[in-house]
């Protein structure tokens, strides 16, 4: 029997401890340890929102991202890979079902990757595509067997189309060149193919309805809105962490010029409170994100494109308010902090490199946010 969604926490929670005491281990190694990886195996992570058909448990990725945000108490990176990757197993269920019947054939545990930036270039051959090019920040690339990469379609009635095509590690090399600050123990690193044929029923293109060949409603869901929640999700698992980390500072801790209980410093309380008070408002406002992608899809097979815009940009404001209050503990938790084995150090350096991705863009996502709104009716209750 399937595991449930409370289960499925408890086991994340269970974890936690030791994805801890690898932190380190990840980062020096610059991937997921091979322990934590089938940790995540033998918990069932990467099968919670996989189709049924190929041994998943079919929930929706809400679960996947709640499991996700426990992790992140213990490794963002692990966290961050974790949930990655168990969207990528969640999206066969978007496309042809021949491509998870591909990808599982062999190892129905395989896993894979993904940049879907449109680095390479696509070439539209007989029964498919030719795809040459080099993608960055590929997460997770070290264990996983199969690889989604980006790219364009030529312009047709005027207009290009991004895609996003699925080959096997035969096809593909992997570049080690991860050397960053922060998500250090990600593995995010370069990947390149040169030439490579991938069929039509292993394409993706990310901005098209669902293909789905399965009956479960969360294959209706939008990919873009799904990828940017799955990456929000860890900022938010990273700010709970935190304001955790942070509370304990101000129990523990004394004032080496007064002698006064940090506990007690009304300043402390004040930042403690109006942190808190954010930080659970997030909480509420990422599951409210789901819950008005499900009502659209109550009365649409998919969901409006006004209504992903709009939910995009609150998964995006999501995002940075939790790394704008990340750093507001940082700089609160004193030189101590600094430490590196002081986890507030690495919940700073991780949140502020996730609100990088592309998918989390306040720049990019506001503007489209406003152009929508404005160009909405002005029409009021009683226009």
């Amino acid at each position: 029997m399937n595991p449930s969604e409370s289960e499925l926490i408890e086991r994340a929670r269970a974890l936690v401890p030791k994805l801890s005491e690898r932190a380190a281990s990840a980062e020096a190694l610059g991937r997921l340890p091979e322990e934590t990886v089938q940790d995540f195996q033998d918990a069932g992570f990467y099968d919670i929102a996989k189709p049924s058909a190929f041994g998943g448990y079919e929930l929706s990725p809400e679960v996947l991202f709640r499991v996700s945000m426990e992790l992140a108490w213990g490794c963002p990176s692990s966290a961050w890979c974790l949930c990655l990757i168990g969207v990528h197993n969640w999206e066969p269920g978007l496309m042809d079902s021949r491509a998870g019947e591909d990808l599982w054939a062999d190892d129905p545990h395989a896993l894979y990757s993904s940049s879907y930036a449109p680095f390479g270039e696509v070439t539209v051959v007989e029964g498919g595509y030719r795809l040459s090019g080099r993608w960055q920040w590929s997460s997770g690339s070290d264990h996983c067997s199969w690889v989604m990469l980006g790219g364009m379609l030529p312009e047709t009635q005027g207009r290009a189309e991004q895609i996003a095509l699925l080959l096997p590690r035969t096809d593909y090399q992997v570049i080690d060149n991860w050397n960053v600050s922060g998500l250090k123990g990600t593995g995010s690193h370069d990947v390149l193919v040169d030439n490579a044929f991938v069929p039509e029923h292993r394409s993706h293109r990310l901005l098209a309805p669902s293909q789905r060949a399965f009956d479960s409603p969360i294959y209706d869901l939008p990919f873009g809105n799904i990828f940017a929640l799955c990456l929000c999700a860890v900022t938010q698992g990273i700010a709970e962490a935190a304001l955790h980390c942070y509370t304990e500072y101000l129990r523990d801790r004394v004032h080496k010029y007064d002698g006064q209980a940090m506990s007690l410093d009304p300043f402390q309380q004040r930042r403690l409170s109006e942190v808190a008070a954010d930080v659970q408002a997030n909480r509420l406002r990422f599951h409210q994100v789901f819950r008005v992608l499900e009502q659209a899809l109550k009365t649409t097979r998919n969901v409006p494109f006004d209504v992903q815009v709009a939910q995009s940009w609150e998964t995006q404001s999501i995002a940075h308010r939790n790394a704008d209050l990340v750093t507001i503990l940082m700089r609160a938790s004193g030189g101590g902090a600094l430490r590196l084995d002081n986890p507030m150090q690495r919940y700073f350096r991780d949140i502020n490199a996730a609100v990088s991705h592309a998918f989390l863009s306040v720049d990019r996502g506001s503007l489209q946010y406003a152009k929508m709104r404005l160009a909405a009716s002005s029409s009021g209750p009683e226009g």
